[in-house]
């Protein structure tokens, strides 16, 4: 009995037919987005007709309805730009602990971030939003670091499950540190909350504009750290 070797080519439509409709997907995705986006700068307490966003576009805010589009166009922008960083993170953080439920905060990202900026601003000063950036990404960094450090200490190496259970216990320590920061300084604890939970009130393209290029830098590297987290 011998074994056939008659082996035909996969049909090409079915091998594409995946791709395919993951960018009918996509398309969709950003389809409602667009809308979304619409819809947030046209209703609000206000209404404004499409009029008056095309007139916001091009700068100008000389009545009612083009002020208030020009005050909900950077904050929509800055949601959006918000919305998809942290929808990479998680992505990462997916990729890394192999866990679907998995979030910067698994990983001690978070709380890092947060315990670094409450003692800049409790010890040193820190009150200028780049200097915000530079010493959260420094927090999380070394938090992250530390993590893996810890995760890789006994068999097997840093394996996801030993690195969501480092990561976990991370946070919960240094959320105790940043409440000892915190509770002695009531004169923080405001702007700092403010901080922490973020917000789109204030918006503006200048801001926009100071957070771009770290958001921009993260992007690359998720972008070639692609293939790596894949195979994980």
């Amino acid at each position: 009995m011998t074994a056939s070797t008659d082996r035909r080519p996969p049909d090409a439509t079915v091998a594409r037919r995946p791709a395919g409709v993951r960018t009918l997907w996509l398309l969709a995705a950003l389809l409602a987005l667009a809308a979304v986006m619409v819809a947030s700068v046209a209703f609000g307490s206000r209404d404004v007709p499409w009029a008056d966003i095309q007139a916001a576009l091009g700068g100008a805010d000389e009545t009612l309805g083009q002020a208030a589009a020009t005050k909900r166009i950077p904050r929509t922008v800055l949601a959006v730009v918000i919305g998809a960083a942290l929808g990479l993170a998680g992505g990462v953080m997916q990729g890394v602990t192999r866990n679907p439920l998995a979030d910067p905060g698994i990983l001690g990202v978070n709380m890092g971030a947060s315990l670094a900026v409450v003692t800049a601003v409790a010890f040193f000063g820190l009150s200028s939003p780049t200097g915000y950036i530079w010493v959260a990404i420094a927090g999380a960094a070394l938090s992250a670091l530390f993590v893996y450090t810890v995760g890789t200490v006994g068999r097997g190496g840093a394996t996801p499950l030993k690195l969501a259970l480092a990561g976990a216990a991370t946070s919960a320590a240094f959320a105790s540190l940043v409440s000892a920061v915190i509770l002695p300084r009531n004169d923080i604890a405001g702007s700092f909350k403010l901080w922490q939970i973020g917000g789109v009130g204030g918006a503006s393209f200048e801001r926009i504009g100071q957070v771009a290029p770290f958001l921009a830098v993260g992007f690359v590297i998720c972008l070639l750290s692609a293939r790596a987290l894949n195979s994980l």
